[in-house]
């Protein structure tokens, strides 16, 4: 008995620290330059909502909340916008422009045209 006890509670303990919370960052800024980390504890998903005008809007939300007509209804303010929803830590970082692989194939191309000329 003391054993089948002994197993249950360390198996309660091993799935109790299964359900800890996603990390987001939380901002609303023009910059894309969010820092402020957030931890989601009832939500499961970050947000990166862009707006036509500009706005970058980064927190926490619940993933099925994450479509266009729940989102228009969460934001009235913002008419046209785009979004990604993701679950992992601080998935909602701002873009990486200077290691995307395009812009390193245009600057080897600038080179290489501006050696041989």
């Amino acid at each position: 008995m003391k054993r089948t006890l002994g197993l249950y509670l360390l198996i309660c303990s091993t799935l109790l620290g299964q359900g800890s919370a996603i990390r987001c960052f939380s901002c609303k800024d023009y910059t894309a330059s969010c820092t402020k980390q957030r931890d989601c504890s009832y939500d499961d998903a970050c947000l990166t909502l862009n707006e036509r005008g500009g706005m970058t809007y980064r927190q926490c939300l619940k993933y099925s909340d994450c479509e266009h007509s729940r989102l228009s209804q969460m934001f009235p303010q913002v008419s046209r916008f785009t979004f990604k929803c993701c679950n992992s830590d601080l998935c909602n970082s701002a873009p990486h422009f200077a290691t995307s692989p395009v812009i390193g194939l245009l600057s080897s191309v600038a080179l290489i045209w501006w050696c041989i000329h």
